[in-house]
C-alpha cells in the first residue's frame, strides 16, 4: 500500500480548506491552517505547495485578488 506524499498530503487539505470556505481564504490563513495540521511538515514545503496552488490546479482554483485563494465554481 502507497502512502501519500507529503505534498499530496498538504494539496489534499488546502482543497479542503477552500472547499469549506466559498467566500475564500487568505494566503497567510491558509498557510496557518495547514501547519496547524501538520505540525511536522516543514514550513517551506507548506509554503512551496500554496505557492504552486494556481499552477497545479489552475481549473479548480483562482485568485480574485492578490493573496485570496477561492476555487472555481464559487466564481
Amino acid at each position: 500500500m502507497n502512502k501519500p506524499t507529503i505534498t499530496g498530503q498538504i494539496y489534499t487539505k488546502i482543497l479542503e480548506i477552500l472547499e469549506n470556505n466559498p467566500e475564500g481564504i487568505h494566503w497567510s490563513e491558509l498557510l496557518t491552517m495547514i501547519q496547524t495540521s501538520y505540525p511536522s511538515f516543514h514550513p517551506k514545503t507548506i509554503n512551496g505547495c500554496v505557492w504552486k496552488l494556481i499552477e497545479k490546479y489552475p481549473d479548480t482554483v483562482y485568485k480574485p485578488e492578490k493573496g485570496l485563494f477561492r476555487l472555481l465554481k464559487y466564481k
